[in-house]
């Protein structure tokens, strides 16, 4: 009988053991749709540092989790794209940050819709995913950023497929 008890003990710890990590350090994501193609496909798997901004602030590039600012039900992943205090213009399918055009090699393919010139406020992040055409992000929020609050965590590594495994930096 106490065998018994013991190995329940361990399962239980096991399990909150896991709970805690999952709540509080890193969450594991699945890539629900192709909007961040070719970095991340439906289906990859990710793993999100919960803990990534309590000390620090998002950087551009960063890709982040973060709840839906039209849903906060539904979770997304994006690029951060520009910071509070940057300004963010979209013209002919090129970004510009501060008035200077950004290299976007992860851009699967550019959406030739142009986004008008925005100051983005303290404490707000704008992102838009890799697949421009096939992504619903910013461009087409009121407003077109969110909250720092709002996100969940950083993406930091790929675990599945095995093929794909690795960092996203």
């Amino acid at each position: 009988m106490r065998g018994i008890l013991e190995f329940i003990g361990i399962i239980l710890a096991a399990a909150v053991l896991a709970y805690l990590l999952q709540a509080y350090l890193v969450k594991p994501f699945e890539i629900p749709s192709g909007s961040m193609e070719p970095t991340l496909m439906p289906g990859d798997r990710v793993l999100v540092n919960r803990t990534a901004y309590r000390f620090g602030s998002p950087q551009r590039g960063d890709i982040i989790v973060f709840r839906s600012p039209n849903d906060p039900g539904i979770d997304f992943i994006k690029r951060v794209i520009a910071i509070g205090g940057d300004t963010v213009e979209i013209k002919e399918g090129m970004v510009l940050i501060n008035g200077e055009p950004q290299v976007e090699d992860y851009v699967k393919t550019t959406d030739l819709r142009d986004f008008r010139f925005q100051l983005v406020p303290a404490g707000m992040v704008f992102v838009l995913g890799d697949n421009r055409p096939n992504s619903q992000d910013a461009r087409y929020w009121k407003p077109p950023w969110f909250s720092e609050d709002e996100i969940i965590g950083k993406a930091f590594f790929r675990y599945w497929p095995v093929s794909r495994i690795g960092t996203l930096d």
